[in-house]
């Protein structure tokens, strides 16, 4: 009798690819190489430390520091963390939740962004850029409404220094990653 194994999911210390699309369906940019820190039902946390990024152009480039990424199933936004010599600097997409299958984990990317600066300053970019593929690939009014209230939530986010705006989450989650590095090396020896 032949029994099917149960499909999983990455698990701590497994390496996946990310990768996002734009509302008309067509790639946007991948990541290879996040290491998986912590899976739940709903949340993926990883880590990119100089990850080669691929823009739908095919222009390729290796990220400069480490940086803590946050995906959640019901949330529609995505959090890096970048650890900078500064201190941590946060890029924030405006994006559907997540999926994951056995390529990778993708979403959609709605142009907004927020940037959070080390010192606390908040940006939203890409206004311009989220106005002008709105009308191209007319996004439904209900996206429209679900992104708002999703901004309002991640600035509440933001403000209280809830989940990966605390330095502690940074700390425990870059110290894990740093953690199972020196493992990778210990097994290689």
């Amino acid at each position: 009798m032949i029994v099917d194994k149960p499909n999983r999911g990455p698990r701590e210390g497994d390496v996946i690819t990310i990768k996002s699309y734009k509302h008309d369906g067509s790639l946007h940019r991948t990541w290879r190489d996040t290491m998986v820190l912590k899976t739940s039902e709903n949340v993926l946390i990883g880590l990119n430390d100089h990850t080669l990024v691929t823009e739908d152009n095919g222009r390729r480039w290796v990220t400069r520091e480490p940086a803590i990424v946050y995906f959640h199933k019901k949330y529609w936004f995505n959090i890096i963390a970048m650890i900078r010599d500064n201190g941590v600097s946060y890029y924030c997409n405006l994006a559907s939740p997540y999926v994951l299958d056995k390529e990778a984990l993708k979403y959609i990317d709605y142009d907004l962004d927020v940037k959070v600066f080390p010192d606390g300053e908040k940006h939203l970019l890409d206004a311009d850029e989220y106005a002008a593929h709105s009308k191209k690939w007319h996004y439904p009014v209900e996206i429209d409404r679900i992104l708002k209230a999703h901004v309002k939530i991640l600035v509440d986010w933001i403000n209280q220094g809830k989940g990966p705006f605390s330095q502690g989450y940074v700390d425990v989650w870059y110290s894990r990653y740093q953690y199972l590095m020196q493992q990778r090396l210990n097994d290689r020896r």
